[in-house]
Order: C-alpha cells, then sequence, then structure tokens
C-alpha cells in the first residue's frame, strides 16, 4: 500500500483548519498548525508534498519565511498553496515564491481539487526521489554543475551503504525502505544543520545518496554521519542479529554467508585544489573515493587530497 502524501496547513482560522482536515484527511496525511513557526521544524525534518498557507499581504514575517524555505535547494520544489480573500497585486505575487492561491470562499468545492493539481504539476516539473522526497539524478546533475560555472569553491561527498542487499534480503523491502528513508533523513538534518541555506542532499537512488557543502564543513559532516547513522542501524535488526552483530543469508552467488551490521562510505571530492568543468569530472572522483572507503570494516570517509597534475 502506497504511504499518503503530506500536506502542511498553516492558518490560526481554527474553522478553516477544520475544513481543510475534513476534505482532504481521506488522502492525504494532513498536519495542521497555527503559525510559520510552529511548522517550520516539522516542515525541515519531515519534508511534505505541500503547504496550504493562510496569510495576506501584511503577513511580511511569514512570506520571508516561505521566500527563505524556497530559495533553499531541497525545498525550492516543495509547491505552496495561498489562501487569501481576494486576488493579489501583481507586485506582492511576483515576490511571493508561490505556485498557486485558493480563495476562501472556494476551498469547500474546489480545495481538493486545487490540491490534487498543484501536487500533480510539482512531481511533473521536478524529479524527486518518491521514497525520501529527496531530489533526484538531474537536480543533483544541475546543483554541480551550476556551482561549477558559478566558480564556487564546494565539496561533493558520496555516500553508499555496505552490505545493504543482505539487509534487505534477510529483512524484505519494507524493513529496507525504512533504512533508506531513516539514512536520507539523517543526511538532510546533518547537512542543513551546518549550512542552512546553501547544503543540497540528494538521492541518486537505492542505497545512494549525495551531499554539497563547504569544503572546511564536510569531514566534520562526513564524521557526524558516520557516528549518528552507526548508533541507529544496529536499532534496525533483530534483538538476535544485533547481539550477533551479523546476519546470515545468501550472497550474490547463492552462498550462505555472514553479513556485518550495515555501515556507511563516503567518498569527497572538491575543487579547492583542482578545477573541473563538468559535473561528472566531479561525480568520478568523488566515487573513486567512495570506492576505497568501502575497502575498510565499517564506516568510512576519504577526501581526494590530490592536487591539479603538473603539466
Amino acid at each position: 500500500m502506497n504511504e499518503k502524501k503530506t500536506v502542511v496547513v498553516i492558518s490560526q482560522d481554527v474553522v478553516l483548519s477544520g475544513i481543510l482536515d475534513r476534505i482532504l484527511v481521506r488522502d492525504y496525511g494532513v498536519f495542521l498548525f497555527r503559525n510559520i513557526q510552529s511548522a517550520i521544524d516539522y516542515i525541515y525534518n519531515s519534508p511534505p508534498n505541500l503547504i496550504i498557507l493562510d496569510t495576506s499581504e501584511e503577513d511580511i514575517y511569514s512570506m520571508d519565511v516561505i521566500n527563505n524555505l524556497k530559495s533553499d535547494p531541497i525545498f525550492y520544489q516543495l509547491p505552496v498553496l495561498v489562501v487569501i480573500d481576494d486576488v493579489p497585486s501583481i507586485p506582492v505575487w511576483r515576490n511571493l515564491f508561490v505556485e498557486d492561491y485558493l480563495k476562501r470562499g472556494d476551498i469547500e468545492q474546489e480545495g481538493l481539487t486545487r490540491v490534487a493539481l498543484a501536487i500533480l504539476r510539482s512531481e511533473r516539473i521536478v524529479e524527486v526521489n518518491p521514497l525520501t522526497k529527496l531530489p533526484g539524478n538531474i537536480s543533483i546533475s544541475r546543483q554541480i554543475q551550476a556551482r561549477i560555472e558559478a566558480g564556487d569553491v564546494f565539496a561533493l561527498a558520496y555516500a553508499d551503504l555496505d552490505h545493504f542487499k543482505p539487509f534487505n534480503d534477510h529483512y524484505g523491502f519494507t524493513r529496507g525502505d525504512e533504512v533508506i528513508r531513516i539514512t536520507g533523513r539523517l543526511i538532510l538534518n546533518i547537512v542543513k544543520s551546518k549550512e542552512p541555506q546553501t547544503g543540497f542532499v540528494g538521492h541518486i537512488g537505492g542505497d545512494d545518496f549525495v551531499f554539497i557543502t563547504s569544503v572546511d564543513v564536510v569531514e566534520e559532516a562526513s564524521a557526524d554521519i558516520i557516528d549518528a547513522f552507526d548508533r541507529i542501524t544496529p536499532t534496525l535488526y533483530d534483538k538476535k542479529d544485533r547481539d550477533a552483530g551479523f546476519i546470515e543469508t545468501l550472497d550474490r552467488q547463492g552462498n550462505t554467508r555472514k553479513f556485518p551490521i550495515i555501515a556507511v562510505s563516503i567518498g569527497i571530492a572538491t575543487n579547492r585544489t583542482r578545477s573541473f568543468t563538468h559535473f561528472g569530472e566531479m561525480t568520478e572522483i568523488a566515487s573513486e573515493m567512495k570506492k576505497l572507503a568501502k575497502q575498510s570494516w565499517g564506516s568510512c570517509y576519504l577526501t581526494d587530497r590530490r592536487g591539479v597534475n603538473p603539466a
């Protein structure tokens, strides 16, 4: 059964919130908040599929928070519906980073349809991994290339899970998906805690993730990710397997083997001491370092420290 898409409703009007909850709850997970301050932590930690904001042209604070959120590389694809009394003036509309509006008097008749269309449009325009809701390959490539072309100095990290397939085979896809979701959330929370505005996290697919930070932050973030991952992961195993420190299942050749607890390997590339002109060059270096990190026992990160080759 597919997990319900989620909608965050932000309104001080309890009647309006009640109406939206009633018309949406059958098809969506609905989360109600009275103001943007109380909602923002939830949005960052559990990105919804849509935000419905009940506001006015005078509510400059809420508009600024939404604009800052939508300026974030992680959340620029998150659609926002604004509940209004009248159609806003063009200057206000131009300055507010929202996708659509919903007139207060039309909510009963049009609310469900407008919500569905807003989410559908966002899914068509921006590819997002359905499991983690993180940006996928197209967005990842664009992020890296845009930073290269802008002349930014930054670090690209490629994270991959070790021994994930045996876990998935042994415990089933549902628990495997939970590992992927937890990993994505963990990386996102740590990267955004370090660099809320400029950090970027993407999900390549399967158990492969990337994140982008400044060069000075990337190793600290990687170490924190490994520390948190190694504390959380054992709790996802049955007690018997956790106590043993391994699971016993078939390998790719059909032989029974013992596989240790899932670990995370992170390869890091930076353009501080070498230049790149194409995102593929940088991802190749990060992937190479990730493969080297996987040769170590347990979770590990490795940074490429090679400079430009002399002519």
